[in-house]
């Protein structure tokens, strides 16, 4: 039980002290108190009357009464006893005492008042005042033969709903199939093993609790209500057995699991970290579920009250469920479903964003996993088959950075024009594939995929994807410009989007210890690094008059700007014409839609270990509709080499687009 203090409040009683013949009512009744107070049921019951001893005996009045209050976990006992004009004398053998009592449960505090019959008989030491007691005085409305109950009064957690309405995870509901304590037969617990693809000793195991009597319901595997086949062939087995149980639910599966993430039981480790939680409370595990558990717990009520006989039950006290607050975000559920869909379980990732808004409209990352399976818990051979897949389906990819590769140019060119070191109308004359500054690279040289019989200007760099061109240009920049205006870009900042995402690198170092890395950067090899999320929202500033918006994830969160004055209005329409361009002419030519003016740029980035040596290609896409640009998307496919690099990625997004369009019609 848990220990409680006891006050008691005498009134103006006047005790003499030093009389003879036996102690007074008052101190009895002050001595039954300090006794309550000590936990000590044997004393209690030392001060009653024989009447009372005789309806109850000690221990059961110990064990029962003692349980009642350790189960309510009755504490902070105040007792006001009475003043002296409040005493009643019935006859010289009767008193009555009123008395106050106060005290805090579970459920709540608890106050009442009751009088106290006390009478005067004959012990074995002499005349003695003793307590007619009655159940009541420990809690109000309760008699002889009544129970008290302790009732959970379940709340619900929060609900996470997309900027449409439509639901993200829900709460709902599964069959617990499980076994009666004594009611199943070793035959039948054999088949229920087969049933379930378990040991038959882990049945056993779970029926041998110490919790567990016969009788007992044990719950051995939570099942969807759909699975009606498995849940026929188990029922059927005497002894087997089902019952509800409440499971969150995530209506778009495996297409938006990184992002919703799922609940799960706490474990020792976030007991330790979490305050207001139990053993085998639920707790966000992953996604939107981990970032907003404290807004979507719930608070789970409590009531105390005593069941009757014959009369209705009286509620003593009752703390009410408080239900978790419901989340909205940004996102758009059924772009990021026609996203995920695109991928076919290819590893990659995606993000969409609203140029204007800032508002996060898809966080796509393949392959994925289900976590309703999760929610209604998975076997350690699922988990683990999860975990040894080569393609990582548990890895969230939209949270990574990765080198952007081409799709950075842009950004180079914006960052060169600002300083003043690039005219985007102005040609540059470039001879052959390969290009170095000078003699002190040695044998390193910046290679471009096709040569140019004219000048290149910056719309003509965009189309062909000149990394000699944008080499040239983060040069010209120099390092300390190069550095600051990709910081301008939110590069090397923390990002304020309110999910955790890596942060967007310049390098390793956050600086340019070389000439060779200025230039791969230039035209996104080098070191840079960005998340999809900050490379769809930087697009956005193509589209945005030159402000940077802050992500965002809430959809009630009010729209600010991050960055401003980024680029000119006169160097956008250069950048766009060039986007435009990859689309119709260019790389981008998968995603070059009837009916749209899809404008992006491609970018293809090889991951190698060091310089001379070859790795993997990932596959970029960054594009918007310019008849429409309600978002930017940002698209990239792992190891896309042999997809055809920067075009796997144009093709799904062409893909993307295409059923876009349709579905908006």
């Amino acid at each position: 039980m848990k220990r409680f203090a006891l006050f008691l409040f005498s009134g103006s009683v006047a005790l003499i002290a030093g009389c003879s013949g036996p102690e007074s009512p008052e101190t009895v009744l002050e001595d039954y108190m300090n006794e309550w107070k000590e936990d000590d049921y044997n004393g209690m019951y030392a001060l009653f009357t024989e009447e009372t001893k005789a309806s109850i005996t000690e221990q059961q009045f110990v064990e029962q009464y003692g349980k009642i209050m350790r189960d309510i976990e009755a504490e902070n006992v105040a007792v006001t006893l009475p003043a002296e004009e409040d005493v009643k004398e019935d006859n010289e053998q009767t008193s009555r005492l009123p008395f106050s009592v106060e005290m805090d449960t579970l459920a709540g505090p608890v106050s009442f008042e009751k009088e106290a019959v006390m009478k005067l008989e004959e012990t074995e030491e002499g005349e003695a005042w003793l307590i007619d007691w009655d159940p009541s005085f420990l809690l109000p409305d309760y008699g002889e033969g009544d129970k008290v109950r302790i009732q959970a009064l379940e709340a619900e957690r929060g609900r996470i709903f997309d900027r449409n309405g439509s639901s993200l995870a829900v709460n709902g509901s599964a069959l617990e199939i499980g076994v009666n304590a004594g009611a199943i037969d070793e035959a039948g617990k054999a088949s229920f093993a087969v049933l379930l693809g378990v040991e038959k000793a882990f049945i056993d195991e779970q029926l041998g609790q110490s919790w567990v009597q016969e009788g007992y319901f044990v719950p051995l595997k939570t099942v969807s209500e759909q699975n009606k086949a498995l849940i026929q062939k188990a029922t059927a087995i005497p002894g087997v057995t089902s019952a509800a149980k409440p499971v969150r639910e995530y209506p778009y599966g495996a297409a938006a699991a990184h992002l919703t993430g799922y609940t799960g039981e706490i474990n020792a480790e976030e007991l330790k970290d979490n305050e207001g939680y139990a053993q085998g409370d639920q707790i966000g595990k992953r996604g939107l579920e981990q970032l907003y558990e404290e807004q979507l717990k719930e608070t789970d009520g409590v009531q105390i009250f005593i069941d009757k006989e014959k009369a209705e039950p009286v509620i003593i006290a009752k703390t009410e469920p408080q239900n978790g607050q419901d989340v909205t975000v940004t996102i758009n559920a059924e772009l990021q479903k026609m996203l995920y869909e695109q991928y076919e379980g290819d590893p990659g990732t995606a993000s969409a964003v609203d140029p204007k808004t800032g508002h996060v409209l898809a966080l796509v990352s393949s392959p994925s996993f289900d976590p309703n399976a999760f929610a209604l818990g998975l076997s350690g051979e699922q988990y683990t088959a999860l975990q040894d897949d080569p393609k990582q389906p548990l890895l969230n990819r939209f949270a990574a950075a990765y080198s952007p590769g081409s799709t950075i140019k842009p950004v180079t060119a914006s960052i060169a024009m600002k300083a003043g070191k690039l005219n985007p109308v102005e040609g540059k004359t470039i001879t052959g594939l390969q290009w170095q500054k000078d003699s002190s690279w040695g044998n390193y040289r910046v290679t471009r995929v096709s040569e140019s019989s004219a000048p290149v200007d910056l719309e003509s760099a965009i189309v062909a994807s000149d990394n000699i061109y944008f080499a040239m240009a983060a040069l010209d920049t120099g390092a300390d410009q190069m550095k600051e205006g990709l910081s301008s870009f939110g590069f090397g900042e923390d990002n304020p989007f309110a999910y955790p995402l890596r942060e967007s690198q310049i390098s390793n170092s956050g600086s340019f210890d070389s000439e060779i890395l200025l230039a791969d950067t230039g035209y996104g090899q080098g070191e840079v690094l960005t998340s999809m999320t900050h490379l769809a929202s930087v697009y956005g500033t193509f589209l945005n008059n030159g402000s940077l918006m802050t992500p965002l994830l809430l959809a009630d969160a009010e729209p600010s700007v991050w960055k401003k004055d980024l680029v000119s209005e006169q160097q956008i329409a250069s950048i766009q014409n060039g986007l435009r361009g990859v689309v119709e002419r260019g790389t981008g030519r998968p995603a070059n839609i009837e009916g749209l003016t899809i404008s992006g740029k491609t970018g293809t980035a090889e991951i190698k270990s060091e310089q001379g040596t070859t790795g993997k290609e990932n596959g970029l896409f960054v594009s918007y509709d310019a008849g429409n640009p309600a978002f930017v998307l940002a698209l990239l496919v792992e190891d896309a080499a042999e997809a055809g690099g920067s075009r796997a990625a144009a093709e799904k997004a062409g893909a993307f687009y295409t059923k876009w369009m349709t579905y908006n019609k």
